[in-house]
C-alpha cells in the first residue's frame, strides 16, 4: 500500500501513475544501462526518456546513453556495445551538504590559511 501511494504522489522515486500510463500506451524499451535505470522510446521515434531504479537522479545516466537521450546519437548504447572514453568519469554522486563535499583553501571548514590578498584589485568606491 505504501508503495502505491508513493508512486501516485511523487516523482522523485520511480515513475508516476502518468510516466506509466504513457509508457505503456507509446514506449517501447530499447535497454538498460549498469544502475538498472530503463530507457524508452516513443514509438514514431520523436521523444526518449528514461525511467530511473529508485531515486530519480540525473547524474545516474551514463555517457553513452545521455548521448542517445538528447539526440546526439541514434546509435543504442546496449546494441552497439558501447565502450566509454578514456576521458569519460564515472558516475560520481554529489557531495553537497557531506563531509566530502569540496571546500576550497581557506574554507572555515577545511581549516587551512587562505593567501594574503595582492594588489591587483581595487575596491569601487563613490568618490572615484
Amino acid at each position: 500500500m505504501k508503495k502505491l501511494i508513493i508512486q501516485f504522489f511523487s516523482w522523485w522515486n520511480g515513475q508516476t501513475w502518468g510516466t506509466r500510463f504513457f509508457t505503456w500506451r507509446n514506449g517501447e524499451l530499447v535497454g538498460h544501462d549498469q544502475f538498472g535505470n530503463q530507457y524508452y522510446r516513443q514509438k514514431n521515434g520523436s521523444k526518449r526518456w528514461v525511467i530511473y531504479k529508485g531515486l530519480a537522479e540525473p547524474s545516474l545516466i551514463p555517457a553513452g546513453w545521455h548521448g542517445w537521450m538528447h539526440h546526439r546519437t541514434d546509435e543504442i548504447p546496449s546494441e552497439s556495445n558501447y565502450q566509454a572514453k578514456d576521458w569519460e568519469l564515472a558516475h560520481q554522486p554529489n557531495l553537497t551538504g557531506t563531509a566530502g563535499a569540496y571546500r576550497p583553501k581557506g574554507s572555515l571548514l577545511k581549516g587551512a590559511q587562505r593567501d594574503e590578498v595582492t594588489g591587483d584589485y581595487q575596491a569601487w568606491s563613490p568618490e572615484s
